[in-house]
């Protein structure tokens, strides 16, 4: 009589990763939507009724400037949770563990600087000069004792609610309650930098950064752009 082999322990569940918070530019993409439909019609018209080479000048345009608009405009992000902060620029995408993120920094754009001194810019997070001159007004009119401060939502990227995950309106208007009035963008990169400052300690966001390259886009747009020359040059 055969004996029953022993049945393997059923997996153990691994540990639930944190959800990500996810940052995009939706006035960025409104705008690469609209550059999109408009480059699509263009170029379906001259597919449809050109003539000779026009067709196949406007077939390579197509190819160079759709992923091109899109890695600009549609693409970029940020991705942060609990262990690791992912960037996807517009032909990069980058993962840095909170463990290997060294400062952020904020001027005429927002930048993630890693431990060895590598520096990437945040693309979908773009800083609004203008935002911050609204807010830096609302500011004055509430230390000075008006109504300004802390009800309206400063910036042109749109409320965290549109940007950010996490956010929402009430949550804004507490932050602006309890502390200075800051500009959207400048309020995604403070959430960022505590959730750093709580996080790069922790034995999870250990790691080393990589760095891909996004073909899907690099290869589209070379491939258009030398048969766009090609077919200009031979007229």
């Amino acid at each position: 009589m055969t004996t029953p082999e022993p049945q393997s322990p059923s997996p153990q569940p691994s540990a639930p990763v944190s959800k990500d918070r996810v940052y995009r530019s939706p006035a960025g993409i409104a705008g690469g939507v609209l550059v999109l439909a408009l480059a699509l019609w263009l170029g379906i018209d001259a597919l449809v009724t050109g003539e000779g080479n026009t067709r196949w000048k406007a077939l390579a345009a197509l190819v160079f400037l759709v992923p091109l608009v899109a890695a600009y405009t549609v693409r970029p992000a940020v991705f942060a949770n609990d262990d690791r902060l992912r960037v996807r620029n517009p032909f990069r995408v980058i993962v840095l563990p909170w463990g290997e993120v060294e400062s952020f920094r904020s001027a005429y754009s927002n930048e993630v600087f890693a431990e060895g001194g590598a520096k990437y810019q945040l693309w979908s997070i773009p800083v609004s000069l203008r935002g911050r001159k609204k807010a830096a007004r609302r500011e004055d009119r509430r230390a000075a004792g008006g109504t300004g401060g802390g009800r309206g939502r400063g910036g042109v990227l749109g409320g965290m609610g549109q940007f950010g995950s996490r956010g929402d309106v009430a949550g804004s208007a507490r932050v602006e309650a309890d502390g200075p009035v800051r500009a959207e963008a400048d309020k995604i990169m403070d959430e960022l930098r505590e959730l750093w400052e709580a996080r790069k300690d922790a034995a999870s966001s250990k790691g080393e950064v990589t760095v891909r390259w996004a073909y899907e886009i690099v290869v589209p747009v070379l491939v258009g752009a030398v048969a766009l020359a090609v077919l200009l040059g031979v007229g």
